[in-house]
């Protein structure tokens, strides 16, 4: 007792008194560890509660750590979980006698009667330990800022990243057993069984997710073709596919396009209506009932656009993992690559390895996130000049060969009517109007294909090509409930609108 009091009294040369008491403890919940602890060592029911929340690091106390590596253990190998069981895992780890032994085991069982309330104290754990990664953030980024070495902007994507883990419960580890990710996978595979094999977020064309399984968490898929052959529009339908359809909630971020143009394109495809029309405002009454009834869908679906020009890596990550937090994004579209730069942080002495920073930096985002990102790309003046068919390759790519190298799909779009050439290359010489080919160059977890699609210009819109509908699903909406829209059958007598008499308007379609 003289020596602690000793010790909280000390005094220094100047004759300031120092107290213990005033010194900064990090934040901690030990009794609160400790029920916990005691309540999943005699109620099962506790265990299950809990098991999700929290992980060994959110203990602020070694011996706790410890004790709930053992019980997770015995968890995930479906073994029974008591005091007996417990004891015996630590034995075997080396791990009782540092935790206190079977002793301390049993005084854990006795500060509970059960696993009443146990979610409400984990979670109180969970936020002490969140509390104690942000201090030792918080005190990396001073460290860090005094180093004249690091390059700021550099400096604020490290902190803003650590940030997004802790905000979203992912404090970052170094590595994960063979059992857990072998559990993690079984776990996926039975979730693909009952979406139809789709593992992915659909695009809404057939052939395409039956490729792919639907765009996959933290690849990067690179979109490339030429200019006018439908990069934005191809995207827009995707976005539109997943956002209004799946309601799904989808980013995009245009550099090219203004906002209103991208949403007016949109509404020109959900509509039917060209976008002349949209554009000079010359509607015909029933056309004005058209466009308010079928936008309705639109205007619910949770599509987010970015038209910030000449974005850069460093604001987009920024911009992406805020939308990821406040509105769950599973999708991110970039229109398109080459328009980005890669900040004042860039070291790049040339724009070639600007662009391979700008996608090198996408990829990282797209695991970081784990969601799938689709970067549009412009291709070299070298198809234009390549005789033949003109289809596009891998060696088009512009500017950079790491886009290729850092992309999962590398995949082009290919529209011979472009290029003057009205019938495909293959033995029928089938006719290539109103046509597209979806070429997939690269593809690193899966096959090569090249597929074929609707392409429809006045509208902005592609489409399946096997049917007169595809995702696009509005025709029959609006025939079923608002009569005829000029397009996919007949009027019939009991129609809404009536045919257009021959000095009126023509019919929107």
């Amino acid at each position: 007792m003289e020596k602690s009091r000793i010790i909280s009294t000390n005094q220094t040369s100047s004759g300031t008194v120092i107290s213990l008491q005033q010194g900064k403890l990090p934040p901690q919940a030990l009794e609160l560890e400790e029920a916990v602890l005691g309540a999943m060592l005699i109620d099962k029911k506790g265990v299950d509660e809990v098991i999700d929340l929290l992980t060994p690091e959110a203990f602020y106390k070694s011996a706790h750590q410890h004790i709930y590596q053992s019980i997770y253990n015995l968890f995930q190998s479906s073994q029974p979980i008591d005091l007996l069981t417990v004891s015996a895992d630590l034995r075997k780890n080396g791990k009782l006698d540092s935790i206190g032994g079977d002793f301390y085991l049993v005084q854990l069982t006795q500060k509970v009667a059960s696993s009443a309330h146990i979610e409400f104290h984990a979670r109180i754990i969970l936020q002490k330990f969140i509390q104690r990664s942000l201090i030792r953030i918080s005190n990396e980024i001073i460290e860090s800022s005094y180093k004249e070495s690091i390059d700021v902007f550099d400096l604020l994507d490290e902190a803003e990243s650590k940030l997004y883990d802790v905000a979203q419960g992912n404090i970052k580890k170094s590595s994960d057993t063979a059992q857990n990710l072998v559990l993690l996978a079984k776990k996926k595979i039975e979730e693909i069984a009952n979406k139809d094999g789709l593992s992915g977020v659909a695009s809404g064309f057939q052939k395409l997710d039956e490729l792919t399984s639907g765009w996959q968490p933290s690849d990067l898929i690179i979109i490339a073709a030429r200019p006018g052959m439908g990069k934005t529009a191809l995207t827009l339908s995707m976005a539109r596919n997943i956002a209004v359809i799946q309601n799904t909630p989808v980013a995009f971020f245009s550099l090219e396009m203004s906002s209103v143009q991208l949403i007016t394109r949109l509404i020109s495809a959900e509509t039917g209506l060209s976008s002349e029309k949209l554009r000079t405002g010359k509607l015909a009454s029933h056309e004005w009932k058209q466009l308010n009834v079928k936008v309705a869908d639109l205007e619910k679906a949770p599509l987010y656009i970015d038209d910030t020009p000449a974005l850069s890596i460093f604001d987009l990550r920024a911009k992406a993992r805020r939308l990821a937090s406040q509105h769950q994004i599973k999708l991110i579209v970039v229109d398109y690559l080459q328009l980005m730069t890669a900040g004042s942080s860039s070291k790049a002495g040339n724009r070639e390895q600007e662009i391979s920073t700008i996608s090198r930096n996408l990829k990282s985002l797209a695991k970081e996130l784990d969601i799938p990102i689709i970067a549009l790309s412009q291709l070299s003046r070298a198809v234009e000049t390549r005789g033949g068919t003109k289809r596009p390759q891998l060696s088009d790519l512009r500017e950079s060969g790491a886009i290729e190298q850092d992309a999962d799909i590398v995949s082009f779009i290919y529209r011979p009517e472009y290029y003057g050439i009205e019938e495909w290359d293959d033995e029928e010489h089938t006719s290539s109007v109103g046509q597209a080919e979806f070429i997939v160059a690269k593809h690193r977890n899966g096959g090569l294909d090249n597929m074929r699609m609707k392409f429809i210009g006045q509208l902005g819109k592609f489409e399946d090509l096997q049917t007169n509908n595809s995702s696009f699903e509005f025709e029959s909406k609006m025939n079923e409930n608002e009569g005829w829209t000029g397009r996919g059958r007949l009027p019939g007598p009991d129609d809404a609108f009536n045919l257009p008499n021959d000095d009126e308007d023509e019919t929107p379609f």
